[in-house]
């Protein structure tokens, strides 16, 4: 079983919501770039509770939590990393819109749920580097663009003006 299924499962046995975000969920949507590791997103503060991990410390595998402070832009990061397989990055999400990429998440058979491209989009707005912008644009040269565009503008208009000028230099809108 791999580190991502391990995680997953874990999180299910908890009931807390997840979404699978980062490069493979860019994969998902039509966007090939790989990262070395997998990266998740939850809103759900157990998940820095050391003891949600006990079953994947007495398999051997490492897990580092983070706790983001006040002026964190996340509410903390959980690492999960075996010797023989990717590493797991679990972000915790601290905003009512990250919550509702959760929510909304594609449910795929065999794996984590999908962030919708929707939500892709304005996780990498908020992340805001080169990288991010480029994965902006590449997503936005795939099928569906122009309602894919219409819905993230939508979204933005409640979020934060940096996000919404990030939109509009990867996007002209």
């Amino acid at each position: 079983m791999t580190t991502i299924d391990r995680v997953c499962g874990v999180l299910d046995t908890h009931g807390i919501a997840h979404a699978l975000i980062g490069a493979a969920a860019l994969a998902a949507r039509g966007v090939a770039r790989s990262t070395y590791d997998i990266d998740l997103l939850t809103t759900d503060a157990r998940v820095l509770n050391p003891n949600t991990w006990d079953s994947l410390r007495a398999d051997g595998a490492n897990v580092d939590i983070r706790r983001g402070d006040a002026d964190d832009p996340l509410g903390g990061v959980v690492r999960i990393d075996a010797e023989t397989d990717r590493p797991v990055d679990l972000i915790l999400g601290k905003h009512a819109w990250h919550g509702r990429a959760v929510t909304r998440a594609e449910h795929v058979p065999g794996g984590p749920p999908v962030v919708l491209a929707r939500d892709l989009v304005l996780l990498k707005l908020y992340a805001g580097g080169p990288q991010d912008l480029w994965d902006v644009r590449e997503l936005m040269q795939q099928p569906g663009a122009e309602a894919l565009a219409d819905a993230v503008t939508a979204d933005l208009v409640s979020l934060s003006p940096p996000m919404q000028d990030l939109w509009r230099q990867a996007c002209g809108r």
